[in-house]
């Protein structure tokens, strides 16, 4: 089975994230890597779009998920938006997902959460 790897590399964007009281007040900025692995199903044609998965959709897909409302825990934003890239396509075999928090701490880079979901063999 062939199969095809469409990265992200750290998509910035704001969001409501995080438990404590200045979080839930506003938004923080967070990074988004994210890494789907697809099921090639067709010889990828020059001239139509539509013979690969189009990373424009799962971008949007992972910023709504990223920007669709409140999330106290990163760990929780982290794993819905691997659920979401695994259930939206039917050619996602297995996804990556990391999202930092850039801010949360003055005395590094960012903490960050990871996580790597696939779906059950035979889907």
């Amino acid at each position: 089975m062939l199969t095809r790897r469409i990265i992200f590399n750290r998509i910035a964007l704001d969001a409501s994230i995080g438990i404590l009281d200045h979080e839930r007040r506003a938004t923080q900025p967070i990074h988004v890597d994210a890494e789907i692995e697809v099921r090639v199903s067709q010889p990828v044609n020059d001239e139509d779009i539509h013979s690969v998965l189009d990373y424009r959709t799962l971008h949007s897909l992972i910023i709504k998920q990223c920007t669709d409302g409140h999330v106290n825990l990163l760990e929780t934003l982290t794993e819905n938006v691997a659920d979401q890239l695994l259930a939206a396509f039917e050619d996602t075999r297995e996804v990556r997902v990391r999202i930092t928090k850039p801010s949360a701490f003055a005395d590094c880079a960012g903490v960050a959460i990871e996580v790597c979901k696939q779906k059950p063999s035979g889907h």
